[in-house]
């Protein structure tokens, strides 16, 4: 008989940019195999050879050593724009195509390249130290010829499935957490095999003959997460530009074909023109965006007021600044998974925080009494004392303390030992360990109040009262919770007094056909939850020695049952459950994250439709949206009454439908049904909601619903999570973003983003975001603009010159033209910003501009070409009708006065100026004045220190810039953009 620990299993998972995650399994990724199979693991079996199995180790990077460069250059060259170039230089091999030098059109395409390969090699460098770091994790071995038997301490994690074989604990219990597996927090309780934690030592452990069969790998969450692809937004966009300007430019070359009445060898002409104005679709705009982003996410790395921030992926941080829906997990996200305490009703009287003293003097009193006035005796006076306040409190709180599945841990110096906790250990060392929060937050209370929980095994419990006197308690038997039942309960035998008590606690649905009829359960328990409590209601039942003989009969023969045994086993367990006396309501709240109302806040005032997916149940994934906010409270929430067939559905979508600016509340497994059934239809109407919760959600549901989410309205979504039950959906967002919390980091190191805390996410969104996205636009806009200048410039020339294929500028100055003289200035972009990160936040709803897509849209794109087009031409017309003798003074009047309009305009576009765009903008009209000493193969040096070469300069420039400055002020003066009003 063995034992199987779900741990979580780490898998081979490839990690691609650009949200692109594709991955297997690796048990079929090693030596040949092709199909899941079973293992065999044996111990003191020398004689058997062991199979060979894939390592477990992470691997979370897009290449290897011999697919890097190979890979690197695909990714680059499957872009239209980047294959478009490559093209064009290997055309220049081709004698008859050749415009001028090869390295006019290598050393640009060169220099992109080693850019690029520079920023994948250093990606790839940091993903293979984060996973070193994972998979260099030393673990003790029993032994040095040992494979597969480790030793494991306390609060140590272990990446990959295990079999408990023993432990140190002399009853042979352990506790563990699966947080990184299934998102729960809580601790597990678990037993080792029976025959190997009856031997005297650990290393007996290599001495016995034996074999472990584990079976093959099954496709669910605890094993195995599927991953997606998808390519960033904003890259499509921007590759949809470059494909309307190589229209441009095919369509230039066929209309100046077409004016030479295609004369000669015309299909060669169209070659040539297509070279010749090949600077309409920049070059450099792959690596000026790639560069940009890069900046981008240093600075969110580097943001002090979102401490411990990483970014994963960083090539997507400007669709942080388009998202349309949040989609959170509850548990560890929202709330902070710490159950608190809150409230104790005991139907006439209830106790709050600021009453707890009342309660810890009336247990005080409870064991200071003389003993024949406690509770616990069997005097007939006894039972009138029962009915007072004090008793009542007194019995509630023993119940509490008594009815759990809790362990109190001594840890101190490294060393665990229960049985002589009282005397050795400090109540500073007590750890205590449960398969809920929401019990350790009860015995905690109980502990508050004078009743300790300082020792428990499988067969005994003890409680210490306020006067240190220790209350032994047998356990007799225990019945756990489920999610089916909804309640557990314990039967007990006071050792000081020989009296057995059945003690049970649970739901109110349930417990209220369990206890005896009361006037004041059902009001209570909705005036809890309304509060936001999770309520349980505890209950006990005395039981003569005869009485519990009989149940233990009765239950023992039903256990041994081999037909209906369950059903057995529930129906002697009921026989139980009937007239309880009903104890106490408690009630406790997991608190919320710092700062989540505001952030949420912050959130829908930006134009973000937040949908919290829990797989908590109704009740509780209401009260938390209410507690944070999510819903307001001008806002009517409709929860979605459960449906099981097409007809059910249909009414109650009818029925929703008829609301109006109404929250959505739906479980599981309606949404399963409106799905199946009416997915258009109900998809349309959660849209318009302002906010939905799904409570009872799977993990899968939760990545088909930003699946939908995406196809159904097209918009941009961010999933957010902190456990490894949000890691499906965290990746089938357009951006993930993981939390690292309690719940261990999978969901952190799976997500695109990962924050310490949730609140950094309004800063990450509205500061961030929306710097990186109308950074980017800026950046991309204006990078094709200085394109289309030069490339207006050329078709002028030709146009001018009888329509001749020959280039305006050629070797050094096209090349230092998008280089040298321009790219620091152009870059320097990326610092721009149009208001202060305090502004971005205290007024949201600037975001909400940025969800229409207008930084970079068809109308922004079209009046910067018109912008292009009209600057282009006036400098050449201007240095066509201002030269003088020799076509050499064109090129000097001409692009000197395109240097300075790209200098000016850049000048023009800033908002916010920084220190380094002046740098940058001095450096180089510097280089551009230093280089011109050894242009002079292309530019007249003593022309250029002439006075006529100045003012001819002066003018173009002036009247190539002057207007658009005008313009500008114009359009600030009568039309300003929101975010100006808030500047000024």
């Amino acid at each position: 008989m063995t034992d199987n620990i779900p741990l979580q299993p780490v898998r081979h998972k490839k990690r691609h940019d650009n949200k692109n995650r594709n991955g297997c399994c690796p048990w079929s990724r090693c030596c040949g195999m092709g199909d899941f199979r079973p293992r065999t693991v044996w111990l003191g079996h020398p004689e058997k050879r062991e199979q060979r199995y894939p390592r477990n180790v992470i691997n979370n990077q897009k290449y290897n050593f011999f697919t890097f460069l190979p890979g690197v250059l695909f990714n680059q060259f499957k872009y239209f724009f980047n294959l478009y170039f490559l093209l064009l230089a290997c055309s220049q091999f081709v004698s008859e195509l050749r415009l001028g030098a090869l390295y006019t059109y290598w050393v640009p395409l060169g220099i992109v390249l080693i850019i690029t390969i520079m920023r994948e090699a250093i990606e790839e460098i940091r993903c293979y130290c984060r996973d070193k770091e994972v998979n260099s994790q030393v673990y003790s071995k029993l032994s040095t010829r040992g494979k597969d038997l480790f030793l494991l301490a306390s609060n140590q994690r272990v990446p990959a499935d295990m079999i408990f074989l023993r432990t140190s604990e002399r009853n042979g219990s352990c506790f563990l957490r699966t947080d990184q597996l299934d998102g729960e927090t809580d601790w597990k309780l678990r037993h080792p095999v029976a025959c190997t934690q009856r031997l005297p030592t650990a290393a007996d452990l290599l001495q016995i003959r034996s074999y472990v069969y584990a079976e093959e790998p099954n496709i669910n969450i605890h094993n195995f997460i599927g991953t997606f692809t998808r390519v960033g937004l904003f890259d499509l966009e921007v590759n949809c530009l470059t494909k309307i300007l190589f229209g441009a430019l095919v369509v230039v070359s066929l209309v100046m074909v077409a004016l030479q009445h295609f004369a000669g060898r015309w299909y060669l002409q169209i070659f040539r023109f297509l070279l010749l104005f090949s600077n309409i679709v920049p070059i450099s705009l792959r690596v000026n965006l790639d560069m940009g982003k890069m900046v981008f996410s240093w600075m969110i790395r580097r943001d002090s007021k979102i401490p411990g921030t990483v970014v994963r992926a960083s090539t997507i941080p400007e669709q942080l600044g388009r998202i349309s829906y949040l989609l959170t997990d509850k548990t560890g996200t929202l709330t902070q998974n710490e159950m608190v305490f809150r409230r104790l009703h005991l139907g006439t009287v209830a106790y709050g925080m600021d009453s707890m003293d009342e309660v810890q003097s009336h247990v005080f009193s409870a064991y200071t009494q003389p003993p024949q006035d406690l509770p616990a005796s069997r005097t007939p006076a006894a039972t009138k004392v029962r009915k007072t306040i004090s008793s009542r409190v007194h019995e509630a709180v023993k119940a509490i303390a008594l009815v759990h599945c809790v362990t109190p841990v001594y840890e101190a110096n490294g060393v665990t030992d229960q049985a002589e906790a009282e005397q050795h250990y400090e109540d500073t060392c007590r750890v205590y360990q449960a398969a809920s929060p929401d019990e350790v937050s009860l015995v905690q209370w109980t502990e508050s109040v004078g009743l300790t929980l300082v020792g428990r095994d499988q067969s005994s419990m003890q409680l210490r009262t306020p006067s240190g006197q220790i209350l032994n308690f047998t356990i007799l038997q225990i019945f756990p919770f489920t999610y089916e039942s909804k309640r557990m309960g314990i039967i007990v035998r006071d050792e000081s007094t020989g009296e057995i008590t059945f003690y049970m606690k649970g739901a109110d649905v349930v417990m209220a056909g369990i206890v005896q009829y009361n006037d004041w359960l059902e009001e209570e328990c909705g005036n809890m939850a309304r509060e936001g409590l999770r309520v349980l209601v505890v209950s006990k039942k005395s039981l003569t020695e005869e009485q519990y003989q009989d149940f233990e009969a009765r239950y023992v023969q039903a256990k041994l049952s081999v037909h209906d045994r369950s059903l057995k086993v529930a129906t002697v367990i009921e026989s139980l459950e009937m007239e309880m006396e009903l104890l106490c309501l408690t009630g406790v709240e997991d608190q919320l994250q710092a700062d989540v109302r505001p952030t949420l806040e912050i959130l829908r005032n930006a134009g973000i439709k937040v949908w919290m997916l829990t797989g908590d149940k109704l009740e509780t994934a209401t009260c938390t949206a209410k507690n944070a906010h999510l819903v307001t409270r001008n806002q009517d929430i409709h929860i979605f009454r459960s449906v099981t067939t097409r007809g059910e559905a249909h009414l109650e979508l009818n029925a929703f439908r008829r609301k109006h600016d109404c929250a959505l509340v739906i479980s599981g497994d309606s949404l399963e049904v409106c799905l199946k059934f009416y997915e258009y239809e109900f998809m349309e109407l959660a849209c318009q909601c302002p906010a939905v919760v799904c409570c009872r959600c799977a993990p899968t549901q939760k990545a088909q619903i930003v699946r939908l989410l995406q196809e159904r309205t097209g918009k941009l979504t961010c999933a957010v999570g902190d456990g490894g039950n949000d890691v499906s959906m965290i990746q089938e967002a357009d951006c993930g973003v993981g939390v690292e919390g309690k719940e261990g980091k999978q969901a952190s190191l799976a997500a695109d983003f990962s924050v310490t805390q949730f609140k950094h996410l309004g800063r990450l969104l509205m500061v961030h975001g929306r710097n990186s996205y109308k950074r980017s636009a800026g950046l991309s806009q204006f990078v094709i603009h200085r394109s289309l200048c030069i490339s207006t410039m050329q078709a002028v020339f030709s146009s001018v010159f009888y329509f001749a294929s020959v280039p305006l500028y050629q070797g050094f100055l096209i090349i230092g033209y998008s280089t040298i003289y321009t790219m620091f200035p152009v870059f320097s972009l990326v610092l721009d910003k149009d208001v202060k990160s305090e502004v971005a936040m205290l007024y949201p709803e600037l975001y909400k501009d940025l969800l229409k897509g207008r930084p970079l849209s068809f109308k922004t794109f079209l009046i910067w070409v018109l912008i292009s087009i009209y600057q282009g031409s006036i400098i050449m017309y201007g240095a066509l009708l201002l030269f003088e003798s020799e076509f050499v003074h064109i090129v000097a009047i001409s692009f000197t006065s395109l240097i300075l309009t790209e200098l000016l305009m850049v000048a023009l576009t800033i908002q916010t100026w920084h220190w380094l765009m002046i740098v940058a903008e001095l450096l180089s009209l510097a280089c551009y004045i230093a280089s011109l000493v050894f242009l002079h193969e292309f530019i007249d040096v003593y022309f250029i220190a002439t006075l006529s070469f100045l003012w001819k300069v002066t003018v173009i420039t002036l009247v190539s810039c002057l207007p658009l400055y005008i313009l500008k002020y114009l359009r600030r003066r009568f039309s300003p953009p929101n975010y100006s009003k808030l500047t000024t």
